[in-house]
């Protein structure tokens, strides 16, 4: 049985294949070979495309998956802590947009209605680029990034209005206002239904699926919630990708959105390709080449106007310069929904076949060059903000980077520095209560249902997500992470996670559990710094370590050690509730440690004395990085430098020698 689809498939995606790989070597964005594999296949070019109207249908649902993606990524409470950037910014952008485009195009000699179309289409900017490079490079949550996600959503949302006033503006429907009270209920009443699906369908259902342990089910359990929401939008009449984007939302509402997100990424990068090439094989390219000084500088119109729209409603929001530029550089392009929209338009004889070419060129090259601008847009802006200007308004700049940098931390997550622990079994149970006992900074990764639900009974900062799969590994932030622990009990899953870490960092401690000792070597070469078999005692040996490498003082270290020991290994509370800061990274030199002592015996051949009278570097052979005395710290350490009873000493020496003069200085 022959498909012809099917051969459509294979040529555009090896076609895609061999671009991209050219495009990797000259480090060019994915997108512009996507787009460029579309103008080389397309009827106007090879014609290598026999069934363009199923490339399309697929076309469709990558923009699903991407708004399916985008409304996981969200929260409704996080859409509703936007409600002002997306009502008042996108309301001021998409309408500022239409007033300036139509008023200039009737001045231009178009007619009314044609002009006010050519407003709805250059108002909109791309929701499937934009969103895409944002979350690639870590920026969603950043305030320009939730300018352009609450801007780009209002946007989303009003070309279901557009596309009904369309042919009111070819003169062929008669009764609109009804049509969009209408429209107005039907919107409610879905948002209702997400509403409650949100807070008491999917926890539930997502519950019973991950019991089950079933993989595959979850997967199509996702999925047909994603594909479900989306077909309820559109029986109502509103766009398949406004509901993916509200079963997103319904989704990030539970537990297992993270790993929701991760099984779904590949769908989405597969299928969001065929929209890029589907919009590429919309060019004339006879067209293109015969009126190209015209298009370019129609782009260069349109890039402005849209710059100078969003700039002012980002001023409006009264948002830092510096948020303003970074904005104005990421919402300048003509989006997808804009070309949905155009053929709507074409349909109904507004907008004539010329300036429909003119149209869609204008639209792949603004789209083409998003990438760049989106990746240059930090060093234009702050070459921008370090021009030569009057020293008076200099200095009310550097006051707006230091709000809008205060900002942007603000809106970060607070994972940094921290302790990564994966498996929540009784070893990573035991590493996260010794963690939270020394104050420091920690996330748990475990897929098991079971100790998931126990980790979150127990209030720990726990995501349900498999280690093996990177997305996961960044919603922990592991690139930032100081120590990983692995403490699960799958060797074929270590592995994986292990050759995962090591994708993202190069300097993080890296502490493993085995079970037998012959797989010490082969975990070491995948890139682990230290394992521990079970034959040690393996929940001391780990947490021990970790603490080390937070530099928790030494006495401390020892006394909860020794306290589990003799009560059977129970954890206890009498920890000292003391922050312990990190103040020095850990060095990877054999045999030798960077610790901190307490000095708390007046041993009066070392206390009271200088360094080199005490005999610390000759006859103990430690040597004194740095003191901690009260609130001060000590660095330009000589040897005349004081030993005083209280003083928290940064030790470097060999474990042995470090552990005599413990014995010394300890009670």
């Amino acid at each position: 049985m022959e498909i012809p689809m099917l051969q459509d498939i294979v040529i555009i995606l090896g076609l895609s294949i061999v671009i991209i790989l050219a495009f990797q070597k000259l480090k060019l964005p994915a997108i512009l070979g996507f787009l460029l594999a579309g103008i080389i296949a397309g009827p106007h070019a090879f014609n290598l495309i026999s069934s363009q109207h199923e490339v399309e249908l697929l076309s469709e649902i990558g923009i699903i998956f991407l708004l399916f993606v985008i409304g996981i990524e969200l929260s409704l409470k996080g859409l509703a802590s936007i409600k002002r950037i997306i009502f008042l910014g996108g309301g001021l952008q998409v309408g500022g947009t239409i007033l300036i485009t139509a008023a200039i195009s009737t001045f231009v000699g178009l007619p009314l209605n044609t002009s006010i179309f050519l407003g709805f289409l250059f108002s909109l900017s791309s929701t499937a680029i934009v969103l895409k490079l944002l979350q690639e490079r870590g920026e969603i949550t950043s305030p320009h990034g939730r300018i352009g996600l609450g801007i780009l959503i209002f946007q989303d949302i009003i070309v279901v209005p557009m596309m009904l006033f369309t042919p009111l503006l070819a003169g062929e429907t008669p009764n609109i206002l009804s049509t969009i009270v209408i429209m107005v209920l039907k919107i409610l009443l879905v948002l209702v239904i997400v509403y409650i699906l949100a807070q008491y369908v999917a926890p539930k259902i997502f519950g019973w699926v991950v019991k089950t342990k079933n993989q595959e089910l979850f997967i199509l359990t996702v999925v047909v919630f994603c594909f479900g929401v989306a077909w309820l939008t559109s029986t109502v009449g509103l766009s398949l990708a406004l509901g993916a984007f509200f079963a997103g939302l319904i989704i990030s509402e539970s537990d297992y959105s993270h790993q929701a997100t991760a099984n779904v990424l590949p769908f989405r990068e597969i299928f969001i390709s065929f929209f890029f090439i589907s919009v590429g094989s919309l060019l004339n390219l006879s067209f293109f080449f015969n009126n190209i000084v015209i298009i370019m500088l129609l782009v260069l119109a349109v890039v402005l106007l849209k710059m100078l729209v969003v700039g002012i409603t980002v001023y409006i929001l009264r948002y830092p310069t510096r948020t303003l530029f970074l904005a104005v550089f990421s919402l300048f392009q003509v989006g997808e929904f804009s070309l949905l929209l155009s053929g709507v338009g074409k349909d109904n004889g507004l907008i004539p076949e010329n300036i429909y070419q003119y149209f869609l060129a204008i639209s792949i090259i603004t789209m083409g060059i998003t990438p760049f601008l989106i990746s240059s847009a930090p060093k234009i802006t702050y070459s921008l903000l370090k021009a030569p200007i009057p020293s008076a308004v200099r200095k009310r700049l550097e006051n707006i980077k230091k709000s809008t940098k205060a900002e942007e931390e603000f809106s970060e997550e607070n994972l940094h520095d921290h302790l990564v622990i994966i498996g929540y079994g009784i070893n990573g149970e035991n590493i996260s209560k010794a963690a939270r006992k020394a104050e420091i900074p920690y996330v748990v990764l475990d897929t098991n249902p079971e100790t998931f639900q126990k980790a979150k009974s127990n209030k720990e900062p726990i995501i349900f997500g498999d280690a093996t799969n990177s997305t996961i590994l960044k919603h922990a932030h592991i690139q930032e992470a100081r120590v990983i622990v692995i403490a699960i009990s799958d060797p074929g899953a270590t592995k994986k996670i292990l050759t995962s870490i090591r994708q993202f960092t190069q300097t993080a401690t890296v502490i493993v559990r085995t079970r037998y000792v012959r797989e010490i070597e082969e975990v070491l070469k995948l890139g682990a710094d230290e394992v521990i078999p079970e034959e040690f005692e393996t929940s001391i040996e780990i947490f021990t370590r970790v603490l080390k490498k937070y530099l928790v003082p030494f006495d401390e270290i020892q006394e909860f050690t020794n306290q589990i020991r003799s009560s059977d290994y129970e954890m206890l509370t009498s920890l000292k509730k003391k922050p312990h800061s990190p103040a020095l990274q850990h060095l990877n030199i054999p045999n030798r440690e960077i610790v901190t002592m307490k000095v708390q015996r007046d041993n009066r051949k070392i206390v009271g004395k200088s360094i080199e009278d005490s005999g610390i570097g000759k006859n103990y052979r430690v040597t004194v990085l740095a003191i901690q005395r009260d609130r001060r710290y000590l660095t330009e350490i000589s040897p005349d430098t004081q030993i005083v009873q209280g003083d928290l000493l940064y030790l470097f020496g060999h474990p042995n020698n470090i552990n005599h003069l413990n014995k010394l200085l300890s009670f």
